[in-house]
């Protein structure tokens, strides 16, 4: 089971871990995009996204435990004798944590640019400078800080938590339609599919089971306790943070909603503060999602699922490749890209992938069946949701989607058994 010194993160460190691999980029990113999509009921729209995190959650912890292995959905499905499945899943994951990637990024860049007037040029330069900088970290070895990461983790919470109670304080209903038209109640069901991804990041730590202590005991009710904490978070953000800024700011700034909400209770100190906890919030996201890909995209390498050129490794035993592939994607992205699209094309990639989960949960069961079947029922729904959300306003963004998933499924065969035959080839010579 390793040493001692390798089981270095307690109960403490996977709970913030947890709550920070979400909160980190999560509502930062999309609270103005959800407020668009949902107005007064965007509190809801986080509940119900909510639900199916907790039983992906629940689905994540039983399958590590029982299959006695990291690595998340791609493990799973390679347990259950699912090979074709796990790897086509796998190269859609690696791109779901891209894209999230590109959204941590995006973000950073608008809050930094935003406390200081930079124009929209810089504004760009500073994501692509974040994701350089940190693929620069961990190309050296300096890959996942986990003390650096409780640090920030621990203060953005009180910030955010400070926020949206100071708003509630100041419940004023009207800010929850200011300037904008009231939306239907189902509207919650769109919103919730469009910002899935805030739910992002709790898997993570299943990534990580071997360094866990005691992770049969602790794991589970450290997770599930994260993640419900989250949920909470995120609505009385929503409330709080609409009561301060007004319905009608927090979308036409989307991407900067909360510093607008800060500026609003707090003047320029609020700015300042929030753009702090903005940008070590989302650079730390970046950070640790990079990091868990690479080594999952080095894992995946070693099942001959990816090229083996993902595999190499250099002198710090970083997969070198990976982390500079994964990141100039990522940087490429964030630059040209907008956000609410970024968003929804993360958030759909994740909901196929929990649904996943819950289902080879269910499949995997003897009892507590009901938890992973309310998350397949309510992830479908809410994938259904979204579908329909990208057929009417971002039809070309769901036609690309769907055309990648399509080069996946069939290129991703014709490219591993080229790659392959030419490996065979170099070690024969």
């Amino acid at each position: 089971m390793g040493s001692k010194s390798s089981k270095s993160l307690g109960v403490l460190a996977v709970w913030a871990l947890a709550a920070g691999g979400m909160v980190g980029g999560g509502i930062y990113t999309v609270l103005g995009v959800v407020i668009a999509v949902s107005a007064q009921w965007a509190w809801l729209a986080f509940l119900l996204t909510g639900l199916v995190a907790l039983p992906s959650a629940y689905s994540y912890v039983f399958l590590t435990k029982k299959f006695h292995k990291e690595g998340g959905v791609f493990v799973f499905l390679e347990a259950i004798k699912a090979k074709n499945m796990a790897g086509n899943l796998a190269w859609m994951l690696i791109l779901g944590y891209v894209l999230t990637i590109s959204v941590y990024a995006f973000a950073f860049g608008h809050y930094v640019s935003f406390a200081f007037n930079f124009d929209p040029l810089i504004t760009r330069l500073l994501a692509l400078t974040i994701v350089a900088s940190l693929v620069v970290l961990n190309l050296a070895g300096v890959g996942k800080l986990s003390k650096v990461e409780i640090a920030i983790v621990s203060v953005n919470l009180i910030v955010l938590f400070s926020l949206a109670i100071y708003g509630i304080i100041n419940w004023d209903p009207n800010q929850l339609v200011s300037g904008i038209e009231p939306r239907p109640f189902w509207s919650s069901l769109i919103g919730g599919a469009a910002i899935f991804m805030a739910y992002e990041g709790f898997q993570l730590l299943t990534y990580e089971y071997s360094k866990i202590k005691n992770p049969k005991k602790y794991l589970m009710p450290t997770l599930l306790s994260a993640v419900g904490f989250v949920v909470i978070l995120y609505i009385l953000v929503a409330l709080g943070a609409t009561m301060l800024g007004g319905a009608l700011s927090l979308v036409r700034f989307k991407e900067i909603a909360l510093s607008i909400s800060a500026q609003n209770a707090f003047g320029k100190t609020g700015t300042i503060v929030m753009t702090i906890a903005a940008a070590f919030a989302t650079a730390a996201a970046i950070n640790s999602t990079l990091f868990s890909t690479a080594n999952l995209s080095k894992r995946i390498a070693k099942q001959n699922e990816l090229p083996s050129w993902f595999n190499h490794t250099n002198t710090n035993d970083v997969p070198d490749r990976s982390i500079i592939l994964l990141g100039a994607l990522a940087a490429g992205m964030a630059v040209i890209g907008s956000l609410s699209s970024l968003v929804e094309a993360a958030s759909l990639a994740f909901l196929c992938t929990f649904g996943i989960v819950n289902w080879i949960a269910l499949k995997e069961s003897d009892s507590k069946k009901w938890i992973p079947l309310c998350g397949i029922i309510i992830s479908g729904i809410i994938g259904l949701a979204l579908v329909f959300r990208l057929s009417i306003s971002k039809p070309l963004a769901l036609v690309a989607v769907g055309a990648l998933v399509l080069l996946i499924v069939v290129g991703r065969p014709y490219l591993l058994k080229k790659t392959i035959k030419r490996s065979n080839q170099n070690e024969s010579d």
